[in-house]
């Protein structure tokens, strides 16, 4: 039985028959390499800035040795979300960061420009509004796009408040640039958050990512607290209450027992008598008020997750991309493949 043998490509016999098209080689590469590189220096650049913190996890806690052997296997969130009746736990992050109400509290935000040419100080939803830099044919097709658009699509002045549940379409594209721009990821092997965030400028760049994890972990306190916040503030409102009502009760039995400091009747000894008890209960009450208020202030301690922020956010020095050289390199590269794929099968043919 005979056995099939590839034959080997004959590489000196490919040269061969490709080095009489040397010029054309040089002539597509080099045009390929200069159009893409033009057109890539149309292209704003971008930097890139990111902050990584570790949230501390609700519920009962898991042995070591099974949350690590869990960690090994991508399975540690899991577990922990198994293990914990917490609905906001670290594998949602990216979801509330990408939500639309999360963002609207990002909109507001001060924001200024590192450039000094441009010398830009607005909020970041005016600073996404009027301020991008984009290539020119990016202008040309939002140019014919408001041809065709609605009256209030085109100016996006439907509304200058931003709202989640009704807004314009210019404002919806705003949403959908800041989920483009701010991203948020969970490592499940190492439990770690990682908030990566782009942008044109670089002090934007930066200052946006020191805000995102600001506002994600005053939004996860915020939830994780809310229970024992309600009662907390009730309780201080029947302290201040209760307070209130006990230094009324003192006041009139400190006037009663100076009035009749020196009456024998037994009525006006009943009366002062009365209002010593009177003051007592309530000063019984304000005191165990006081103490319902301190134990609730103690589970509001408890509830609170503490963060530790392993990589703070940075000034980047760097534009992150786009790589204009690296592309124009790997396009001309293309450029030769194709071209030598069209010699061979026209010296086939």
């Amino acid at each position: 039985m005979e056995e099939n043998y590839k034959q080997p490509i004959d590489m000196s016999k490919l040269l061969g028959k490709l080095l009489p098209y040397k010029k054309l080689y040089a002539y597509v590469m080099g045009t390929t390499l200069v159009a893409v590189y033009l057109i890539m220096v149309c292209v704003p650049r971008y930097y890139t800035s990111g902050v990584s913190l570790a949230p501390e996890t609700s519920g009962t806690s898991i042995s070591g040795s099974l949350e690590s052997l869990a960690s090994s296997f991508g399975l540690g969130g899991s577990l922990a979300k198994m293990n914990s009746s917490d609905a906001l736990y670290a594998e949602i992050y990216p979801e509330v960061v990408a939500s639309k109400n999360f963002i609207v509290e990002l909109l507001p935000v001060e924001i200024k420009t590192r450039k000094r040419d441009e010398n830009i100080q607005c909020t970041y939803y005016d600073y996404l509004m009027k301020h991008q830099k984009a290539a020119w044919w990016t202008y040309i097709i939002e140019g014919v796009k408001q041809w065709f658009a609605d009256d209030d699509e085109a100016g996006g002045k439907k509304s200058a408040k931003i709202s989640v549940f009704d807004h314009s379409k210019k404002q919806e594209e705003i949403f959908e640039a800041v989920q483009g721009l701010i991203t948020c990821r969970y490592d499940k092997k190492t439990d770690i958050v990682y908030i990566d965030v782009k942008d044109q400028d670089p002090l934007v760049c930066a200052t946006m990512a020191e805000v995102t994890c600001k506002k994600l972990q005053e939004f996860i306190i915020k939830y994780r607290t809310n229970k024992a916040r309600i009662d907390y503030e009730y309780y201080q409102k029947l302290t201040e209450k209760s307070k209130s009502d006990y230094e009324e009760a003192l006041k009139k039995y400190a006037s009663s027992a100076d009035a009749y400091t020196n009456t024998v009747m037994a009525t006006y000894q009943a009366k002062v008598e009365a209002l010593e008890n009177d003051m007592q209960a309530k000063y019984n009450i304000y005191n165990a008020m006081n103490s319902q208020l301190q134990a609730a202030h103690a589970k509001l301690q408890e509830a609170t997750p503490a963060f530790s922020v392993i990589e703070s956010a940075s000034v980047p020095t760097k534009p992150a991309g786009p790589k204009r050289m690296l592309i124009s390199i790997f396009m001309s590269i293309l450029s030769a493949m194709v071209l030598t794929g069209k010699l061979l099968l026209k010296k086939e043919a």
